[in-house]
């Protein structure tokens, strides 16, 4: 049993890092396994000497958090599960990390708040290296949430453009021959990141944005022998890619710039699925520090409640 006390002289800011009816301790204790006891201007935490420390460091990451908060001020319990999940894993805390799960777009003056663990560390993911695989099934959120940091980072200068690409793979029909010209021909399968940027700030906005080259959208055999730099470039529907077309797509990253990719290994439309470059890219490439992977699974859905259950059956149909 390792004991450790933690002081603090703010009494105020004991308070809200204890939480209204101590209920973050209570959540604490039960998350490390260890016995929290707030008394004067101090908490003690008692326990094995792992957790006890990982405790220790999470109340200097809280309380620093805390410190400019007002006096009536609530921790969000979805940040502290975070926080929590980040102490379990041995990750290195900061209170910024807090701030860095949620994706505030200044133009449009939304938020976007992550609803999963997943999510929250897809984001966080994507704020602290260069190029992050989200791998999940549909309606987990990847695309979404690649294309509000996307938005984040322009708005914040970080970035110049927004790149938005996917390969012109049809999910399992023949469309034939569309009418008009080209951009009017693949619009069918760019829809899906239209209809992020469209929910996420307005149409007028991104009209103008993509008038502007701001904003380029285009099918992935448009990024042969290009370099993109300054920029923040998002490959969606990745599992239907090629071994070749992936290489080709990851070498085109440039100076200053962020690569997302997002796919669902379950949805591979391609003649021949064990080629797919988003398989091949998860075996080769996951040992790489600047490159993140990111699983999601069917908790992580987001769209209607029965999206889950219908992904849960064809997945225990083995189709």
């Amino acid at each position: 049993m390792t004991e450790i006390i933690f002081e603090i002289d703010d009494m105020s800011l004991l308070k809200k890092l204890c939480g209204l009816n101590e209920n973050n301790l209570k959540i604490i204790e039960q998350e490390f396994s260890v016995r929290l006891i707030a008394r004067g201007s101090s908490i003690k935490i008692s326990g094995d000497e792992k957790n006890t420390a990982s405790v220790n460091n999470l109340f200097h990451v809280l309380s620093d958090y805390l410190h400019d908060k007002s006096h009536d001020f609530e921790f969000d319990k979805f940040d502290l599960r975070y926080l929590i999940q980040q102490a379990h894993s041995g990750n290195n805390l900061a209170s910024a990390d807090i701030e860095k799960i949620k994706v505030f777009i200044p133009e449009s003056r939304k938020t976007i708040y992550p609803k999963s663990m997943n999510q929250a560390h897809y984001i966080s993911q994507i704020s602290k290296k260069s190029v992050v695989f989200g791998i999940g099934p549909a309606g987990t959120g990847k695309t979404y949430l690649a294309v509000a940091c996307a938005l984040r980072e322009f708005y914040n200068n970080s970035i110049n453009r927004i790149v938005l690409t996917r390969p012109a793979v049809e999910a399992g029909e023949s469309l034939g021959y569309l009418p008009g010209d080209f951009m009017q021909k693949v619009n069918p399968y760019l829809r899906p990141l239209y209809d992020a940027l469209f929910d996420l700030t307005s149409y007028e906005k991104v009209s103008k944005m993509i008038e502007n080259n701001l904003i380029e959208i285009a099918p992935l055999a448009y990024m042969r022998g290009r370099t993109l730099n300054n920029a923040f470039v998002i490959l969606d529907e990745a599992q239907n890619t090629t071994s070749s077309q992936m290489k080709m797509f990851l070498t085109r990253l440039g100076s200053n710039s962020k690569m997302v990719i997002s796919g669902d290994a379950t949805q591979i439309d391609i003649d021949k699925p064990h080629t797919s470059g988003l398989l091949h890219a998860e075996k080769i490439l996951k040992n790489i520090d600047e490159i993140s992977f990111v699983k999601f699974n069917q908790s992580d859905i987001c769209r209607h409640p029965v999206v889950e259950k219908i992904v849960s059956a064809y997945d225990k149909a083995g189709s």
